[in-house]
C-alpha cells in the first residue's frame, strides 16, 4: 500500500474490481471473443489477453513478490509489454515503466530509486538490462530473448502453476512510478495511486470512448501522455492498435486498415502527419476523435487538424503529477484555439499571485489546480513533494504547476510560459510563448523555440531558434525583423538562430534548458 503522501486530497469512490486488471478479467467473461489488442497481425482477445495476465500475475507471486514491490519494465510498445503491465497489477504489484531514451547510468539509477523486485527487458535492450539489473531484482525476465542471467518471458508463463492468488486493490495501492523521459540525470519518480489512476479512466473523459473505440498507441507505454487513451480504451472494452514506433506511414497505416477510430498524438508527431505527402490523400473517415497532450499545439496546427480531418480535437492540458486537468474540445471553440480549454468537470482550476491568491481574468499568474488524479508524492523526495504542494487558508490541497497563464472573460486558460523560464528584459516580463506565436505564422518556420540568454545591456534578451520548412530561404535577419514589426517593443527578440533541428526528449517536448546551455556564452 502506497498511501497517500499529500493530505486533503480529492477521492474517488472505490469497490472492489474498480481497478483495471479486474476489469480485463470481467471483459474477458463478458466478451471473450472481443479483440482487446492489436499489433501488426495480431490479435488478441480478451480472453487470451486475460489468461496471460493470470500467468504473470501467478510467476510473479512465485517469484516471492507480494503486493506493492515493485515490478520494472524496458522494451518498446508490445502485446507482451501490456501483459506485463496488467499481470503485475493483478498481482497487487505496482509498475515502473522505464524511459527507453535514458542513459544507461539514469536507468540504473532509476532501478536503484524505485527498488524494483522485478526487471522485464526487452531484446533491443538487452546490453542496458544486463547494466542496470540491481541485486535486489530476484526476477530477470527476458521479454523475447534469453540468457546472460534473464529468463524467457514466454517459457515463464508458459510454465506458470497455480493459479495467481486473489488479491484485493485498494484506491491508495500503488499503481505505477512514471519517471520523465530524461537523458540524463534521475528524474522524480511520480507515484500514482489506483484510486488517481481510476479518476482519470472512469472520469469525465470517458465519454469520449465506448466499446466500439479503436485506438491506435502511437506514443511509449512508459509516457503518461499513452496512459491517458490507452486505460480508457481499456476501461471501456475498446481495442488498442500498439505501434512499437511511431512514423507518420505505421500511423496512416493502421488508420485505415483497422478502422481506427481514436489517437493521442504529442504535437511533433501533429506537425510530422500534416507535412507528409501522404496526409493529404489517406483515408481518415473512421476518426472520431483525436487527442493531444504533453505541450501546447499550435493555434496553426489545431486549425488545420480540424479543417482537414473528420475528428474532434481534444486538447489536454494537465501534468504527470496530477492535479489540474483542462479541456479544449477545438472544433467546438474555433475563437479559442490559443487556449488549452476549460477546467474538466471535477477539476478546480486557478490561476494565483505569489501568495497563492486567486486572480481574476486577464491577469498573469501561477496556474495551480485540484483533481482525484493527483500524485501520492514523489517516490523517496518528500521534500520536493511539498514544495509541489500549495495549501489553501481552509486546508485544501493544490498542485503548483510552475506554469504561467491567465482566465479570459470565458472561463478559458490560456498558458504563456513556464514560471522559471519568464525573460526578464530590461525590467519587463516577456512570454515566450507570445513569440513564438508570431514567429510561426511566417510561412518559412517549421519550428520555434524563444529562450532567454545573457544580456549586459538588458539582462537578459529573447533569442529565437528556429528550424525552416523544407526548401524555404528565409534568413535569420528577415525572422527578426518579422518578428518584431508585430510584437511591442520591449519584446523584441536580439536575434535568430536557424539550426536543423530543436533537442527534444521522448515525446517531442523542446529542452529549453539544453539551449539555455548552449548559447548562454554566446
Amino acid at each position: 500500500m502506497l498511501g497517500p503522501m499529500i493530505p486533503n486530497q480529492p477521492r474517488v469512490p472505490w469497490q472492489s474490481g474498480d481497478d483495471i486488471a479486474s476489469l480485463v478479467l470481467r471483459y474477458a467473461r463478458e466478451t471473450p471473443h472481443g479483440i482487446a489488442l492489436v499489433e501488426g497481425d495480431r490479435r488478441v482477445t480478451w480472453a487470451a489477453l486475460a489468461a496471460r495476465v493470470e500467468r504473470v500475475a501467478s510467476t510473479l507471486a512465485a517469484s516471492s513478490l507480494v503486493p506493492g514491490d515493485r515490478v520494472a519494465i524496458l522494451g518498446a510498445n508490445s502485446v507482451e509489454y501490456v501483459e506485463i503491465v496488467f499481470g503485475a497489477l493483478r498481482a497487487g504489484t505496482c509498475v515502473v515503466p522505464l524511459p527507453t531514451m535514458a542513459s544507461t547510468d539514469a536507468l540504473a539509477r532509476m532501478m536503484a530509486d524505485s527498488g524494483s523486485r522485478a526487471l522485464l527487458v526487452a531484446g533491443a535492450y538487452r546490453e542496458v538490462g544486463r547494466a542496470i539489473a540491481d541485486a535486489r531484482a530476484v526476477l530477470r525476465v527476458g521479454i523475447d530473448f534469453d540468457g546472460d542471467g534473464f529468463e524467457a518471458y514466454a517459457a515463464l508463463c508458459d510454465r506458470a502453476g497455480a493459479p495467481a492468488p486473489a488479491v484485493t486493490i485498494g484506491a491508495d495501492d500503488a499503481f505505477d512510478v512514471i519517471y520523465s523521459s530524461g537523458t540524463t540525470g534521475v528524474p522524480k519518480g511520480i507515484a500514482h495511486s489506483h484510486g488517481a489512476r481510476k479518476a482519470s479512466y472512469a472520469g469525465s473523459r470517458s465519454r469520449y470512448f465506448d466499446p466500439n473505440t479503436v485506438n491506435v498507441i502511437a506514443t511509449p507505454f512508459y509516457s503518461n501522455t499513452t496512459s491517458v487513451t490507452w486505460l480508457l480504451t481499456t476501461a471501456n472494452a475498446g481495442t488498442n492498435v500498439l505501434l512499437p514506433k511511431f512514423s507518420v506511414d505505421a500511423l496512416l497505416d493502421e488508420v485505415a486498415r483497422c478502422r481506427v477510430t481514436h489517437a493521442m498524438l504529442v504535437p511533433v508527431q501533429y506537425e510530422r502527419l500534416l507535412s507528409s505527402d501522404r496526409f493529404g490523400s489517406a483515408d481518415l473517415s473512421s476518426l472520431r476523435f483525436l487527442f493531444c497532450t504533453s505541450a501546447p499545439l499550435r493555434p496553426q496546427t489545431k486549425a488545420r487538424v480540424v479543417a482537414e480531418t473528420p475528428a474532434e480535437l481534444v486538447e489536454i492540458y494537465g501534468l504527470t503529477e496530477g492535479g489540474p486537468v483542462t479541456i479544449l474540445e477545438a472544433r467546438k471553440h474555433p475563437s479559442k484555439l490559443a487556449s488549452v480549454g476549460v477546467p474538466a468537470p471535477g477539476c478546480d482550476v486557478r490561476v494565483v499571485d505569489d501568495a497563492g491568491r486567486e486572480l481574476p481574468p486577464g491577469e498573469v499568474g501561477e496556474v495551480i489546480g485540484r483533481s482525484a488524479n493527483m500524485m501520492a508524492g514523489y517516490l523517496n523526495r518528500p521534500e520536493d513533494t511539498s514544495a509541489m504542494v500549495l495549501k489553501m487558508a481552509d486546508g485544501t490541497t493544490f498542485f503548483r504547476t510552475g506554469d504561467l497563464g491567465r482566465f479570459d472573460e470565458d472561463g478559458f486558460l490560456y498558458l504563456l510560459d513556464r514560471k522559471k523560464d519568464v525573460i526578464i528584459s530590461g525590467g519587463f516580463n516577456v512570454f515566450a510563448v507570445d513569440l513564438e506565436t508570431v514567429l510561426s505564422t511566417h510561412p518559412g518556420v517549421a519550428e520555434v523555440t524563444v529562450i532567454g540568454v545573457p544580456s549586459e545591456r538588458w539582462g537578459e534578451t529573447p533569442l529565437a531558434v528556429v528550424v525552416l520548412r523544407p526548401g524555404s530561404a528565409a534568413t535569420a535577419a528577415e525572422l527578426r525583423d518579422y518578428c518584431n514589426e508585430r510584437v511591442g517593443k520591449a519584446q523584441r527578440v536580439s536575434a535568430v538562430v536557424l539550426r536543423d533541428s530543436l533537442p527534444k526528449n521522448a515525446i517531442g517536448k523542446v529542452l529549453k534548458r539544453d539551449l539555455r546551455t548552449e548559447y548562454a556564452g554566446k
